[in-house]
């Protein structure tokens, strides 16, 4: 099956032959299956937000390719300009992309700019800002008088309202409080249930990240340092350590559990797994 997303052997030189040249990415290579959940991780300076910004086209490479869904997405600009409306992309500071003097125009703008009917856009308009969780009551505000988290859901929504099949965040949830950040994360579950969306996240919290991902990609140095599962990833704590990276509470937990002897399996990123590690281990020590 081919796969939704395919990055070979991307390279990125930033301010070339001048004294600030420097590698954001360097060889980048991997492939992401249609509905599948990855998250991003890396030290800063990894090249996390440099590689995203190449994956709807809105960077081009020094050398390498990006393929959506088999095509080379800088094929021509009318494949490009496709790919930017099928990979929605929110930056790190979405409040920054807010420009429009209302929540309702600035939703808008980007299934507009689709050619869509007003009452296609209206449709999406109002799926997107219900999905996010924005009232009807803030709709006709200027994004400029909401709260940072406010804003923050504008900018996701009106990504949303284009309908991507490819949704990538650089840090979503950063500066919300935990009610704010599980509702985001709730949210984008739910889009990629009701549209069999991919999801991309770059994030910092390895707790988060842990819970939600369904692949790791771990970026050092603008390289793939390492693509799997949470599980295996996590397993490789000393690695990630090196790199400058944390290994989520509960992993901390089972490994120190792990030098003190105890015999127990280390693969445990999430507190529910942990649970169910420990009950497994308590019923086979009863058993024996």
């Amino acid at each position: 099956m081919t796969p939704i997303i395919e990055v070979v052997d991307l390279k990125h030189v930033y301010s070339p032959g001048t004294p600030f040249e420097h590698k954001g990415l360097d060889g980048v290579s991997f492939r992401v299956e249609r509905g599948q959940t990855v998250g991003i991780i890396g030290h800063t300076g990894s090249g996390k937000s440099t590689l995203i910004q190449h994956l709807n086209g809105l960077l081009k490479p020094t050398s390498g390719k990006v393929y959506l869904d088999g095509t080379y997405i800088l094929k021509d600009k009318q494949t490009t300009r496709n790919a930017r409306f099928r990979v929605g992309l929110v930056l790190q500071y979405p409040e920054y992309q807010l420009f429009e003097e209302t929540v309702r125009a600035d939703i808008s703008f980007g299934p507009k700019n689709m050619g869509l009917s007003d009452a296609e856009v209206k449709k999406r308009v109002e799926a997107a800002a219900a999905c996010v969780g924005l009232t009807e009551a803030l709709m006709e505000k200027s994004p400029f008088d909401l709260s940072g988290g406010q804003k923050r859901r504008v900018a996701i929504a009106g990504v949303l309202a284009m309908e991507p099949e490819v949704l990538i965040l650089d840090e979503p949830t950063a500066g919300l409080d935990p009610k704010g950040r599980a509702d985001i994360l709730e949210n984008l579950k739910v889009y990629q249930r009701q549209k069999n969306a991919t999801l991309m996240i770059v994030s910092h919290s390895m707790e988060e990240i842990a819970s939600f991902a369904d692949q790791l990609l771990v970026l050092q140095k603008g390289r793939v340092a390492m693509y799997d599962t949470p599980a295996e990833v996590f397993k490789k704590a000393a690695a990630l350590q090196e790199m400058g990276l944390a290994v989520p509470q509960i992993t901390q937990v089972f490994l120190r559990l792990k030098e003190l002897g105890v015999d127990i399996d280390t693969d445990v990123y999430t507190t529910g797994y942990g649970l169910k590690t420990i009950l497994a281990k308590k019923e086979g020590a009863g058993h024996a």
